[in-house]
């Protein structure tokens, strides 16, 4: 079973303090982490950890960082395929404090942005796409970062009728183009953007937090509860939710509450472990329940 995802990877520091400071304050760290981050690549650890095969489209380039990410990514099974590995700009860089009594975070970063020479790198995406019925992957993932990219693939995608999901945490200016190619589009409750209903998305399914998980269809809706659970840390956790869906939807089993439940589970499991990576091993044994 596989899963493809493209989006965004970006090198996260993450610091774990007592408290987080106020502005012009300065606090010294429990602990400090280095790891590849971003809404794709989180999810495709995720995948990974969970026994599927992960394979990540996204732009990583030459800087001395960017080995930081791949490292990361290598030792957790992900394989990265790199759009641009000649760019030789840093990858985005996410600063990332995490409050160690209830696992809050605030992150500060800078999303994707194009090159000419990223442009031109396009020109041979469809070459490193899948072409085998071995190589075909159950479903992508999208996190609507490099939207060039996002668009090919979802397209690629709709041709070989490959479930596509989107990771709709935010609002982006691609979405009005990708949404018309998306079977899934899974939002935050901090969305704020046209609705994919409109644009005819089969189905939507909205996270927030601790809360209900709210799915919709053109035959039904409803709403799954998220497991209580004491969360140490939050970083990351929606992005393992929507790599834990990916990972359901590609499974080819179930119905969407379903998919829904076992994606809050795995997200749950995260929020309970410290650190960036800490949790893969707990997720691994549950990826080890669905085989």
């Amino acid at each position: 079973m596989k899963v493809l995802l493209a989006g965004l990877c970006t090198v996260d520091q993450v610091q774990r303090v007592a408290e987080i400071p106020a502005p012009g304050e300065k606090v010294r760290s429990l602990s400090m982490d280095v790891a590849a981050g971003g809404p794709a690549t989180n999810a495709a650890v995720t995948v990974a950890a969970l026994g599927a095969g992960a394979t990540l489209l996204t732009v990583a380039g030459a800087h001395p960082l960017a080995a930081l990410a791949r490292a990361d990514l290598e030792a957790h099974g992900v394989d990265l395929v790199d759009l641009d590995p000649g760019r030789p700009d840093p990858p985005a860089i996410s600063a990332i404090t995490v409050r160690d009594s209830d696992g809050e975070r605030t992150v500060v970063s800078r999303n994707a942005h194009a090159s000419s020479r990223f442009v031109l790198s396009m020109r041979s995406l469809h070459a490193r796409l899948p072409r085998s019925e071995d190589e075909m992957p159950g479903c992508v993932l999208l996190d609507g970062h490099h939207p060039e990219v996002a668009l090919a693939v979802a397209r690629w995608a709709r041709e070989r009728e490959v479930p596509v999901v989107l990771d709709a945490g935010s609002w982006k200016p691609v979405f009005p183009e990708l949404l018309p190619l998306v079977d899934v589009a899974a939002c935050s409750s901090l969305y704020r953007g046209d609705d994919p209903r409109e644009h005819g998305v089969p189905l939507v399914v909205t996270t927030a937090g601790p809360d209900p998980v709210r799915w919709s269809t053109a035959d039904g809706s409803g709403a799954v509860p998220v497991p209580v659970t004491r969360a140490r840390d939050t970083l990351g956790a929606g992005d393992v939710w929507h790599g834990a869906f990916a990972y359901a939807v590609a499974r080819g089993t179930g119905d969407v509450p379903g998919w829904i439940a076992f994606a809050n589970e795995v997200a749950a499991e995260r929020v309970r472990h410290e650190g960036p990576r800490s949790w893969t091993a707990a997720v691994a044994k549950m990826g080890e329940g669905q085989s």
